[in-house]
């Protein structure tokens, strides 16, 4: 069975066997296609993600190079196994794969199932299926893997979403009232995204929650300095909103 794996490192196997791509830009044209799974990927863009404005007079010809060498290693790979294939469709090629086969499938639809349990209230099977789901991150996504512009965008959209991730099992980690047991994630949330307010909101109420009234103000000192050094910006009323519960004593 094929694991075609993007959140992280790029790594293509096949019953636990590597499929080795060591050309740069072979493994740049096919990481392209796994971020657009059984969709046509045109031509026009593959070229723009390899060479950007400088096209050479032979950029048809070496994206054909390419698809050849990619569908023989895919070949060579699994010789009887077909579930895999690397088809031409205008105006491009399409990436024909098992949908249990790739991981940011498998973390899609393991965020969805969360997002939607925690709008019915299942905040405890929503916890599960979110940590699953961000578990399946190995580092950031494609991090070795040379990326032209629609790349660099597909992998800027994958990083919004794992963050999307986290915020929903945050949000359903304090609806099971764990404050305590989240502020080491959010210390480090705040530390990693250190201009989304949000984080720095949960973090401020989780150590409220926790009966840490110092820790949280402090929390929301370093989130003003932040916001004021770094981006010239004031608090958000939410922001200051907390900070006048946590001063009054109230649980928000």
């Amino acid at each position: 069975m094929w694991k075609l794996k993007v959140l992280g490192p790029l790594e293509i196997r096949y019953d636990g066997r590597p499929c080795l791509l060591t050309a740069p830009k072979m493994r740049e044209v096919f990481a392209l296609l796994l971020l657009h799974p059984n969709e046509t990927v045109s031509m026009s863009a593959i070229i723009r993600e390899v060479w950007d404005e400088n096209v050479p007079s032979s950029a048809v010809t070496t994206i054909q190079t390419y698809v050849y060498h990619l569908r023989k290693r895919l070949r060579q790979t699994a010789p009887h196994d077909d579930s895999c294939q690397l088809l031409t469709q205008h105006p491009g090629y399409t990436l024909r794969i098992p949908g249990a086969s790739l991981d940011l499938t498998e973390f899609t639809q393991l965020v969805a199932r969360g997002q939607t349990e925690s709008e019915q209230g299942r905040y405890a099977d929503a916890v599960e299926h979110l940590r699953q789901a961000l578990r399946l991150w190995r580092g950031p996504a494609l991090d070795d893997v040379s990326k032209g512009h629609p790349l660099e965008t597909d992998v800027a959209r994958l990083d919004e979403d794992r963050i999307r991730a986290t915020e929903l099992l945050v949000a359903a980690e304090m609806q099971l009232g764990r404050h305590r047991e989240i502020v080491p994630q959010l210390q480090t949330l705040v530390s990693s995204y250190p201009w989304n307010e949000w984080f720095h909101e949960q973090l401020i109420t989780a150590l409220h929650r926790s009966s840490r009234r110092g820790d949280a103000l402090r929390a929301y000192q370093n989130a003003r300095r932040i916001l004021d050094e770094e981006l010239g910006l004031d608090p958000s009323p939410q922001l200051e909103r907390l900070q006048l519960e946590v001063l009054a004593g109230s649980a928000g």
